[in-house]
């Protein structure tokens, strides 16, 4: 009998994410306070979820380790979610998760260069 056993690889395993309703207002404030970081979460706001790769976002002005810890710093405020796509890291924005515990907020960063 074959199993169908599903791997994860040691990157993914190293993803935390964590939930926005564990997360306080200050953190989440400290988070969007940077404009790298907002500009992620207006861009992630444009398209389907799981449509953009990290990679793709190698057009910001920052290093590559740099935009990492960005992505890490929205992920542990519960903004996004990601997963490993072969060599690819996708993305997720939680608007929903985030709207739920901060009401308004994502919206004021969303429309902010509208």
């Amino acid at each position: 009998m074959e199993q169908n056993v599903r791997t994860t690889s040691s990157r993914a395993r190293g993803l935390t994410h964590t939930a926005p309703a564990e997360v306080t207002l200050q953190a989440a404030l400290e988070a969007l306070a940077d404009p790298i970081r907002r500009r992620i979460v207006r861009e992630l706001a444009g398209v389907p979820d799981w449509e953009r790769a990290c990679g793709t976002f190698n057009h910001l002005p920052v290093a590559k380790s740099t935009l990492s810890h960005h992505f890490s710093v929205l992920r542990n405020v519960g903004l996004l979610e990601q997963r490993d796509e072969g060599a690819r890291r996708l993305n997720r924005l939680r608007r929903a998760e985030f709207d739920e515990r901060f009401p308004g907020l994502l919206a004021l960063v969303i429309a902010e260069d509208a």
